[in-house]
Formats: C-alpha cells, sequence, structure tokens
C-alpha cells in the first residue's frame, strides 16, 4: 500500500491581487517541498482570491486568470519544485463569460482546479455543484463541469473536487467510487458560520464512505468584505475517521502521510466513460514515488474552539483583513462607555494593535458621569489613542438656528457625532468603525448618518445577547493569560442606553433583549412567520410588536455598512428583501 505524504496550504489570498496570490502559492509550496510532501494541495480560487463576483464578466480578468495559473506553473518549476504536483484553484472560461444561468454547456466562466506538474498544467477540473444560496450565487457566474478529473501520483489514484461537491450527494463523489481512487483532494471556500465546524466534520465523513476514499480538505483562511473563512482544513479516512485537522483563523501548512489503496490497473472506467452522468478524466503523473523520509508525518488534531472564542477569532481575523486589505492605516470609533462600543474597541486593538485604534468620546449634556469614565477606562486598559471631543456646543448651534424636539433632537446628537468621526476619518485617514449590533440593525434602533456612520461594522451580525457573552469571555480570557481585561465591568453590567435624553435606557423602547432576541433569531435567522414564533412559545402581542419593527426598519438596514459575517443569516448578503413590501407577518 503506497504512502503518499500530503500538504494541505490553508492560506490567505485576496481577491484580484494575482501576482500576490501566486507568490503566496509558490513560497508554501516551497514549505510543502521542505516537508516532503509529494501532493500540496492550496484552496478554492486561490489564485484570484474568492468569491470574485462580478469580476467574473470582465474578459480581461478571466484571461489574466489564466495566463497566471500557466505563468505560475512554470516559476514553479524554475523554483526547482517542478517535481512536486500542485492543485491549485482559479478562474476559467471555455469562452466568453456569459450572465445567464442558462449558458450553453461548455461555455462560460468556471470554478476551476489544476494540477500543475513539471512547469505545465497537466490536468483541470471544473466545479459540477454550483451553490445558488445563501451568500453564493455560482449559477449567475458559472456553468458547472461534467467531468471527474482524476491524477496518479505516486500511484495513487487521486480525484479532484471543489467545494460544493462536497454538500451534495451524489455527482462528483459517487463517480470517484466508480473510477476506484484511492483519495479525493476537495479545495473550499467555505465561509465561517457559527456551529458549521460541527456540520463539516460529519459532512466530510459521509462523503468518504461514499466515495469510498479518503478525503484531504483544504480550507481558505482570512476575511473577504462581509464573509471570514475559517481554514478548518482536515483529513478523514475512508471509513470516516478524522485523521488530521488544522487550527482555525490562522495560516497552516498541514502535512500528513496516508497509507492508500494501489491504483488499479483495471475494472473501472477508463478516461471518456462515462459514470453516473459524468465523464471520467485520467492524468497519469508517476505511477510510484520514493517512500517518504524520516518519521511519519502527522497533522495533528486541533480541536476547534469555543463559541465565544470561535466568534471573537472570526471577528477580529474580518476587521484585520478589511482593514489591512483595503489599505487603511488606522480605524476611529466613538466610545460612549456602553458595552456595543467597548466590544468593537477591544476586538479593533486585537485586530490591529493600539497604535492603530483611535477612541473618540462624544460627551453631550445626557452623558452620564459614569460613562465617560468607563470609556476612559477602556482606553486605558487597552492603550488605545483616546480623545474627547464634547459634542454640545455644536449641538447648542444647531438649536439656535432650527426649531427641534423630543426624537429630533436626540438624532441630532447622533447625526453630530457622525459628522465629526467622519471628520477626522477625512483629516487623519482613519477608516469610521460602526458600533451597531444586530438586534440594533434588526429593529432599526439606530440613527442613519448618526450612530450608524460609518465604513465598517464589525458587530453587524452579532446578536445583543452574544454581545455581553463575548465580553465576558474576553475578559475571562485576558485574566487567564494574566493580561489586564481590557473592558471595563461597569460597562457590561449597567443597563444599555443610547443616552440622549435624560434618564434614557434601551428598555424604555425596546423589549428586553433576553426577550427581544430570541425573536429576532426566529424571525430573521430561522425565517419564522408570526405562527412559527407563537408556536414557540412567544408572546403574540410581542410578536407583533417586534415584527412591525424589523419589517418597517428594511430602508435602514439597506444604508448599513457592511460587517463580518458569522450567522447562518446575516443582513445583507443573505438576508435580502424588498424596501417597498406590504407583506406582513404580524397583525
Amino acid at each position: 500500500m503506497p504512502t503518499l505524504r500530503l500538504a494541505l496550504a490553508q492560506v490567505n489570498p485576496t481577491v484580484g491581487d494575482l501576482a500576490g496570490n501566486a507568490e503566496l502559492v509558490r513560497r508554501w509550496t516551497r514549505r510543502a517541498a521542505d516537508a516532503g510532501a509529494r501532493l500540496v494541495a492550496f484552496p478554492e480560487m486561490v489564485l484570484t482570491g474568492y468569491p470574485v463576483e462580478d469580476l467574473v464578466f470582465r474578459r480581461s480578468f478571466v484571461a489574466a486568470s489564466r495566463a497566471a495559473l500557466h505563468s505560475l506553473a512554470a516559476d514553479l518549476a524554475a523554483d526547482g519544485l517542478g517535481d512536486l504536483p500542485v492543485v491549485v484553484g482559479y478562474l476559467d472560461a471555455d469562452g466568453p463569460p456569459q450572465v445567464s444561468a442558462d449558458a450553453e454547456p461548455g461555455r462560460g466562466a468556471r470554478n476551476a482546479a489544476a494540477v500543475l506538474h513539471a512547469g505545465t498544467v497537466v490536468a483541470t477540473y471544473f466545479k459540477h455543484h454550483l451553490p445558488n444560496y445563501g451568500v453564493f450565487d455560482e449559477d449567475r457566474y458559472f456553468v458547472g463541469g461534467d467531468t471527474l478529473t482524476v491524477v496518479r501520483v505516486d500511484g495513487v489514484d487521486v480525484a479532484l473536487t471543489i467545494c460544493e461537491d462536497l454538500w451534495q450527494a451524489g455527482g462528483p463523489f459517487a463517480v470517484a467510487r466508480r473510477a476506484g481512487v484511492g483519495l479525493v483532494v476537495t479545495i473550499n471556500g467555505s465561509p465561517y458560520e457559527l456551529n458549521k465546524d460541527d456540520i463539516r466534520l460529519p459532512l466530510v465523513g459521509r462523503r468518504a464512505v461514499e466515495a469510498g476514499a479518503a478525503i484531504a480538505y483544504v480550507n481558505m483562511v482570512g476575511g473577504q468584505d462581509e464573509l471570514v473563512f475559517e481554514g478548518d482544513s482536515m483529513v478523514v479516512a475512508a471509513d470516516g475517521t478524522l485523521l488530521a485537522r488544522a487550527p482555525q483563523f490562522v495560516e497552516h501548512l498541514m502535512v500528513h502521510d496516508l497509507d492508500l489503496p494501489a491504483a488499479p490497473e483495471s475494472g473501472t472506467p477508463e478516461s471518456g466513460e462515462l459514470a453516473d452522468g459524468m465523464r471520467i478524466a485520467r492524468t497519469r503523473i508517476n505511477d510510484a514515488g520514493p517512500a517518504p523520509a524520516g518519521p511519519p508525518a502527522v497533522g495533528g488534531l486541533v480541536e476547534p474552539a469555543a463559541d465565544e472564542a470561535e466568534v471573537w477569532q472570526a471577528l477580529v481575523l474580518g476587521l484585520r483583513d478589511y482593514v489591512d486589505k483595503n489599505k487603511f492605516p488606522s480605524v476611529v470609533l466613538g466610545l460612549s462607555g456602553g458595552i456595543d462600543s467597548a466590544v468593537v474597541a477591544a476586538l479593533a486593538v486585537d485586530a490591529l494593535g493600539p497604535q492603530r485604534v483611535v477612541g473618540v468620546s462624544l460627551p453631550s449634556q445626557h452623558s452620564s458621569e459614569h460613562s465617560r469614565e468607563d470609556a476612559a477606562e477602556l482606553a486605558k486598559r487597552t492603550g488605545l489613542d483616546y480623545r474627547i471631543e464634547p459634542i454640545q456646543p455644536m449641538v447648542d448651534t444647531f438649536l439656535a438656528n432650527m426649531s427641534l424636539s423630543g426624537v429630533s433632537v436626540e438624532n441630532l446628537q447622533a447625526r453630530v457625532r457622525g459628522v465629526i468621526l467622519m471628520a477626522l476619518s477625512n483629516q487623519e485617514g482613519h477608516l469610521v468603525l460602526t458600533t451597531g449590533n444586530k438586534s440594533e440593525l434588526a429593529v432599526g434602533y439606530s440613527t442613519l448618518y448618526g450612530d450608524s456612520v460609518g465604513g465598517y461594522n464589525p458587530v453587524k451580525d452579532v446578536w445583543k445577547t452574544l454581545i455581553w457573552r463575548l465580553a465576558k469571555w474576553r475578559n475571562a480570557d485576558a485574566a487567564r493569560r494574566g493580561e489586564t481585561p481590557p473592558i471595563p465591568e461597569n460597562s457590561i453590567g449597567k443597563p444599555p442606553s443610547a443616552e440622549l435624553s435624560p434618564g434614557q435606557l434601551d428598555s424604555d423602547t425596546l423589549p428586553d433583549y433576553t426577550v427581544l432576541d430570541p425573536i429576532l433569531i426566529g424571525y430573521v435567522d430561522g425565517d419564522l412567520g408570526r405562527d412559527g414564533l407563537v408556536e414557540a412559545g412567544h408572546d403574540p402581542a410581542m410578536i407583533d410588536r417586534v415584527l412591525r419593527m424589523v419589517d418597517t426598519a428594511e430602508y435602514k438596514r439597506r444604508q448599513s455598512a457592511p460587517g463580518t459575517k458569522i450567522s447562518m443569516k446575516a443582513f445583507g448578503r443573505d438576508r435580502r428583501l424588498p424596501i417597498t413590501n406590504r407583506w406582513r407577518e404580524h397583525g
């Protein structure tokens, strides 16, 4: 039984940076070669970054991807790495990209994988199953493939698949069994969602059993706009047993020795033959390879983090990559002394370091002394650049020239704060972070062009009740490591308030968050209607009240800043409802 030393390169590409991504592949391929690997695989569309969205329709970009692939193959050989087969995801096309999902088969853009060896592209595979749900619109962009690519490496037949192929029964994995392969390599750009790792491992195990072959699953890591990819690459035996698992949210090279069945010489479909509606294309690189030198390579088993730690890492990585990949030097946010701005500030410091974070206290006549003290205390604990810009003189100037009262005055204060933050952004080049949580966005509890102003919102997809859990976890984690907890206890424990009028509390306008969030989670994340929420045990009058707030706030959400997705249904990319809409679930 041949032993194949496999390397899975869990790396962080950048969309559109073909040269930078190619260099990434070269650098990590060198590391794989130094570790004695005989096959190395990179994530889905690593050469272009993923997802590329409507860049697919630019012929120049597709042509550049194809050219970059061939240049990469030649460069790897020039690097002395030509003997190592490298699986690389990229963007391909059989002809001019087409917009229609009904594009002629064999025409249009392709989500593709290539095997590079000896300076050339020796095999390609086109993604068969195209996801068209949630954040995915691949039916809009790509044409599915109808051929399973099988490559013989060191006497082992290895099939190639891409991401969604794994999530659907049948198709490539059923054909892989018919083809008699010993290993299926699946390259992925699978975005993070809380608890998705609990679903992914059993799924990979089921596909291994379906294929009758071991599976090597390599996933991307890093942030791309609202999406964040956590890695969690793994190797699973043919019986579904987990053999190796990579860490989450970091670049990582996992090297593992696999004892695999030798490729059969007969009795399996040959190239061009049909199996379960797909053709099989076989490429022979070599029939035997040297035995791995030195001690066996063991990829290790890294257990996924607990929920709060996992979410915190996702939010930190999403924010860091948004800032760095878009080349912002620093960020600025308003520090109110409340829990939301405290959590965002702590995330920003963890992501970028305190020297790249500016926190601004923007007190009005309604700002309590303890809130000012809490903002200053957070700044002291984290070491960020702390400033104070009182807004009352500016508010008073407006009120001296305009007759405003009630909510108009409250919103005016929020908008003055937004003007100050944007002025600092313009003057000093900071990216403004907004701090509204998912519960507030859901019910419209924000001021347009006020507290909602900003270029990115790290907690956009975080329910208020989870905000508190994250704050407590982050402080406990700091204490466990002998560090100063970043978030003042008073910010965690006090009743939430916008402090825009005397004695104001969130509870004056909103239900208690422990009541509100379960209704919102059912309605937003679970797509439950009124009847379903009643069946779940929620008060009908409260349901009607909450759903009315959610439905009437759609126009605000449409204008909100992007933010890291961590749930199964984030506002923006996942949940897309018409603003003008007379369908109502509530009474």
